[in-house]
């Protein structure tokens, strides 16, 4: 998948009138700052408390908007009020929602955070309604293969595997950001492209308890593009039978919430603009801090500019070998 200078040999389909079409989660996110993550069975007093949407494809596509890529959003939102505000932060960031369907008689998905102050890592408590899920017939082969890319989060499952394999047909690359095994995901792994998870899926998914392990493992399962997010860490990726490992920036964290949504949507930024392997991830590693120093997981979320002014203040870090 990548020549000897790095480059990927994907090709991306013209004449489509997106850029990227994501299918997946949003959500609307109750933050609370405290001073430390409490203990069991104590109070805590909030610091700051705010209610700002998120969830993984929005996010990741509120991204690509805001790098100047034009994005679509498939999915669906409850009849609430947090559906009516969820939907609203998506349209407001210029992402056709045309498609999206309003789900009568359901509660959109919601989350509570906890974010401790010191650090800014985050712990999730999060619902969602069955109904959110789509029913057979639902989704539309034309609205899934609108774009260039095709973004995944793989939580709808069959939803996830049917545009997978529309896409896989009509010649469109298929990114997904996975962080949780379920029955049948062996099927959408190996329709996808570009596999971008979370650091606990691969153990996960394989049994290989070391990460570096649990990537190898993975491609039984997914012949394409292999990596995984680590937080503060940094990244790996597997290419061919080397694990290569790419180091996140150090900022001051306010809240991790939304960072890995934030990477994958500059991920497909880097791809588009056919750039090298290693550009792509230390232009995703940047825009996923810049992310992080603001509460939410959308707040923080930069423009081109700002990542570009950020990476030229880290001088040789943004160059080229």
């Amino acid at each position: 998948m990548l020549n000897a200078a790095g480059f990927f040999h994907t090709r991306f389909p013209d004449h489509k009138p997106f850029d990227v079409v994501g299918m997946g989660l949003n959500a609307v996110d109750h933050l609370c700052v405290v001073p430390r993550y409490p203990e069991f069975n104590t109070k805590t007093k909030i610091l700051e408390y705010q209610r700002l949407p998120g969830g993984q494809v929005a996010t990741a596509l509120v991204t690509c908007a805001r790098m100047g890529l034009k994005a679509k959003y498939l999915g669906k939102v409850g009849s609430d009020e947090l559906g009516r505000v969820s939907l609203e932060s998506i349209a407001r960031e210029g992402i056709d929602v045309s498609a999206v369907i309003q789900e009568p008689d359901s509660l959109n998905q919601f989350a509570f955070i906890i974010i401790d102050r010191e650090s800014g890592e985050r712990t999730i408590l999060w619902d969602r309604d069955s109904k959110l899920m789509y029913r057979p017939g639902e989704l539309n082969k034309e609205e899934v293969c609108a774009g260039r890319i095709l973004h995944l989060d793989g939580h709808d499952l069959p939803a996830s595997i049917q545009a997978a394999r529309w896409a896989r047909e009509a010649g469109i690359p298929t990114v997904a950001d996975l962080d949780r095994v379920q029955e049948g995901m062996e099927e959408l792994l190996g329709l996808v492209d570009f596999l971008i998870s979370s650091a606990n899926f691969p153990p996960q998914l394989t049994g290989e308890k070391r990460l570096e392990k649990a990537l190898r493992a993975e491609r039984q399962f997914c012949p394409g593009f292999i990596a995984a997010t680590m937080g503060e860490e940094g990244a790996m990726a597997l290419v061919g039978d080397d694990i290569i490992y790419f180091p996140a920036f150090r900022v001051r964290t306010v809240d991790t919430t939304g960072a890995g949504d934030a990477f994958h949507g500059a991920f497909i930024y880097g791809l588009l603009r056919g750039w090298p392997l290693k550009r792509t991830m230390v232009f995703s590693h940047a825009t996923a801090a810049l992310k992080c120093m603001k509460v939410g997981a959308r707040t923080g979320i930069p423009g081109l500019p700002q990542v570009e002014l950020f990476l030229r203040e880290q001088g040789d870090t943004w160059k080229e070998p």
